[in-house]
């Protein structure tokens, strides 16, 4: 898992800790920035559907919660057979590694720890949620001394399946309620059951119940007293030893009634007066699972014989029977009585030869029996069969894998199918069984061409050995990452296929467009496009980009395939060079007819359009304006104004680095129109100004006859070479 990608997101960094069910990692989450515990679900338990839809539903539970002294849950999550919890990662140690590196510890800094405890178990159990596992490894202590609990409603997705792992029920059979053992259901009390022996603990260095199994312990929980904490360690006092024995009785209604009830108490015992508080009693109340006192055997009655018991004594009636005589019988004939005697013997012996004829006659007179065809039937039903004819199956059943037979089911039998056999007799039967399978190898990490070859002489056949679309990986190319079936699998290598997943080297990305972007958004489209590296940014002077925008990007050109952990060198303007010049050229424009529309239209190039002309804008007058023209001048690009009116070229004027830096720029004068009407001429000849005459301040082009003068209104006359301009260094 060290440094495999789990959802797209986490970053897996090392190992930190792991149980019976889950290990966990430290990971990183790339997302977020941020460093997170996440606990994997171990591999025996991700085919039992129960377990992982319990686990699903408790994680989801405990996310629910919201506590300081809760480690929080982030995330719920499966990228193929693994499942996952994303939580908080908390760094320090657990309550585990501090006891055995100082325990016992300070009489306040236990109740402390027990204190925030309690504190999350209430919030829990306000929520409905029962932690069943409160023990040391669950308490994580924070570098800023912060308690944390976790595993909050795992414990209760354990099943039936893992009662018996090792680890589960071995590290917290120490730590059961008496109803946990019992197997009965577990609740509130049961949590403030098991925080008072992590309490007992932390004081006494020593769990109350030890013993040679988990059983043995168990049975302790149920049956047996714990050693006093004030007798192992002196200094404790008497009203906290109160709180561990009120918490740890065996009869959950003599208990704290609630978490919020035992916090009261955890707050309030370090105060002097509750100190030397009188010692609790309690009253012993009879539970059958207790250890009971049972008469002991003794050593004589164990496998004695029954004693005969005397005769009775005669009675009265019976020792007078006894002592009278008998009478006398009858005198017969002894002729008579010999001859009687020699009947009844002939008798009896005629009868015992008869007898004993028809048993030699039944014993060896067995009848035949036609054996039946068993082959294709299960062995349930042959040997029900041949029970029903009276024969026997030979107890030694030959089993074995035969290719074409079902497991279970009679290929051969010792007699063949027809065959007369006596009553009684024998029939060994043959049945296929199961091919005994092998593990399957791991062959991940060696090259495609070396993996075949070692799957084929361990018994596939090439045919069977199929390669997967190739896969993104770190691994080098053409190497095998993935197989199907995984490693120590149980394969049929005769007939199973499998699948090989080859690297096709690191992910390649498309490399995005950065150029005329600002940096931050330079920056979010890397990492957006997949790429994890941090760009490098570099700062360059640029007439062409405006400050902060992305002048251009190295390696990789837009479009091209790109490696996603390279390092992408991004070049951002950072404005005009130092010794560029901004110069503002005050432009005069006139109409081709004084009081009628003209569409004039202006283009520029300086040092920003790389000698291209730029439109900087029209306007349509009637009278004669000024335009301000911003230019951006190089010490080798002059700035260059283009005039247009009317769809005509009317002028174009150059303003040099030199003239603007030094302010030498030459005077601009519009030009004659060769005869167009720019006015009525006056009286003399010449075209006027308008009525006020201080609306120009220019020299106009003349009416036909190549001259015109300046406005004679109340405005000051303008000499014909004037011009409006200015310079902003």
């Amino acid at each position: 898992m060290i440094g495999h990608e789990l959802g797209g997101r986490y970053e897996i960094i090392e190992r930190i800790g792991g149980g019976g069910m889950a290990l966990v990692y430290k990971a990183h989450d790339l997302l977020l920035g941020r460093n997170v515990a996440v606990k994997v679900l171990r591999q025996q338990f991700v085919h039992d559907e129960e377990f992982i839809r319990r686990f699903r539903r408790e994680a989801q539970s405990a996310a629910s919660l919201s506590h300081p002294n809760v480690v929080s849950i982030y995330d719920v999550g499966q990228e193929d057979e693994v499942h996952y919890i994303v939580m908080e990662y908390v760094e320090g140690h657990n309550l585990n590694e501090i006891i055995k590196e100082r325990a016992p510890l300070q009489v306040d800094e236990a109740v402390r720890i027990a204190s925030q405890i309690c504190d999350a178990l209430d919030h829990a159990h306000q929520n409905q949620i029962i932690h069943r596992d409160i023990k040391p490894h669950n308490i994580l202590i924070g570098r800023n001394g912060r308690v944390k609990v976790t595993d909050f409603g795992i414990a209760r997705a354990v099943t039936s399946t893992t009662i018996t792992q090792t680890g589960s029920v071995v590290g917290s059979v120490h730590y059961f309620s008496p109803e946990h053992a019992k197997g009965v259901v577990t609740g509130e009390k049961s949590d403030l059951y098991s925080l008072g022996i992590v309490l007992y603990q932390m004081l006494t260095a020593q769990l109350p119940f030890l013993g040679e199994s988990p059983i043995s312990v168990a049975l302790k929980h149920l049956q047996e007293e714990f050693e006093e904490p004030r007798k192992m360690n002196p200094l404790i006092p008497q009203s906290v030893e109160n709180i561990i024995l009120k918490s740890m009785r065996k009869n959950p209604q003599e208990r704290y009634q609630s978490a919020k009830e035992m916090l009261h108490d955890l707050d309030t015992c370090l105060l002097p007066e509750r100190r030397n508080e009188r010692k609790m009693d309690f009253m012993d109340l009879d539970d059958e699972d207790r250890t009971r006192v049972i008469p002991a055997i003794k050593p004589q009655q164990i496998g004695a014989v029954p004693v005969r018991s005397r005769p009775a004594a005669p009675t009265a009636e019976e020792e007078e029977r006894h002592e009278r005589p008998a009478a006398p019988a009858p005198a017969k004939p002894r002729k008579n009585g010999r001859a009687a005697l020699w009947i009844s013997l002939t008798l009896v012996i005629l009868l015992a030869m008869g007898g004993l004829a028809w048993y030699v006659n039944h014993s060896l007179t067995v009848p035949d029996v036609k054996v039946p065809n068993l082959v294709g039937k299960t062995e349930d039903q042959a040997r029900q069969e041949l029970t029903g004819l009276g024969l026997v199956v030979d107890p030694n059943v030959i089993r074995k894998y035969k290719e074409g037979v079902t497991a279970g089911y009679v290929f051969a039998q010792s007699k063949e199918e027809g065959a007369e056999v006596k009553k009684g007799a024998s029939i060994q039967l043959s049945v296929g069984m199961d091919k005994e399978l092998k593990k399957m190898p791991d062959v991940k990490d060696s090259s495609y061409e070396d993996a075949v070859k070692a799957l084929v002489s361990f018994g596939f056949k090439e045919d069977n050995i199929n390669q997967d679309d190739p896969k993104f990986s770190d691994k080098p190319v053409n190497t095998v990452i993935a197989q199907k079936p995984g490693a120590n699998e149980e394969v049929d290598p005769d007939k199973d296929q499998v699948t090989l997943t080859v690297s096709k080297g690191l992910a390649q990305v498309k490399m995005p467009s950065l150029i005329d972007l600002t940096q931050d958004k330079a920056v979010q489209k890397l990492k957006a496009n997949g790429f994890t590296a941090d760009p490098v940014i570099e700062q360059e002077a640029s007439y062409t980009v405006d400050k902060g925008k992305v002048i251009k990007q190295f390696p990789y050109d837009p479009g091209m395939e790109a490696d996603p952990a390279s390092k992408i060198t991004i070049t951002v303007s950072s404005g005009y060079p130092q010794d560029s010049l901004k110069y503002t050229l005050s432009l005069p424009v006139a109409p081709a007819v004084e009081g009628q529309s003209s569409k004039i239209s202006v283009e520029y190039s300086d040092a920003r359009t790389s000698g291209e002309n730029k439109a900087w804008g029209n306007r349509t007058i009637k009278t004669t304006q000024v335009l301000s023209v911003d230019l951006v001048l190089s010490p080798n690009v002059n700035g260059i104004v283009t005039v247009k009116r009317d769809g005509q070229v009317f002028d174009t004027y150059s303003v040099t680095y030199e003239d603007a830096k030094n302010g030498t720029v030459p005077p601009i004068t519009l030009p004659d129109n060769g005869g167009g009407d720019q006015g009525a001429p006056d009286d003399n000849g010449d075209r006027n100004q308008d009525n006020n005459g201080d609306t120009t301040g220019m020299n106009f082009p003349g009416n036909g006859n190549g001259h015109g003068n300046p406005g004679k209104g109340k405005g000051k006359n303008k000499d014909t070479e004037a011009v409006i301009y200015k310079k902003d260094h």
